[in-house]
């Protein structure tokens, strides 16, 4: 799958334990702008000022599951299968056609030394 052009410009990685947690707890997420969270396998929305679509990677880039428009105050299900997630401001996903059982290219393979391609 490609993303269309201008939607995800720039993503921001969380990997240690701080930065997960805080995610983008008193922030707005940005338009095309999104936060790669890893490992996770379950996000919540506490302190969150708008709605995100946060998509759910498994190790092979694959979106297992896609959460649009999780408001603030909430707690995405747990998926089993996702290694990862991808937050991105409500809208963006559905945007750059992002969809269940797709693959995206994903820079998690700096993370794991698996290529998304």
């Amino acid at each position: 799958m490609t993303l269309k052009p201008a939607e995800i410009t720039e993503v921001e990685i969380a990997r240690g334990f701080w930065s997960r947690f805080r995610g983008w707890m008193g922030r707005k997420p940005l338009p095309g702008t999104a936060l790669l969270i890893y490992p996770c396998s379950s996000v919540h929305t506490f302190f969150m000022q708008a709605a995100i679509d946060v998509v759910f990677l498994n190790s092979e880039g694959r979106v297992v599951k896609l959460v649009e428009g999780l408001k603030p105050w909430r707690v995405s299900p747990v998926v089993l299968q996702s290694i990862a997630v991808l937050e991105m401001a409500a809208g963006d996903a559905r945007k750059s056609g992002i969809r269940e059982g797709e693959r995206l290219p994903s820079p998690l393979a700096e993370l794991t030394g698996n290529y998304f391609a």
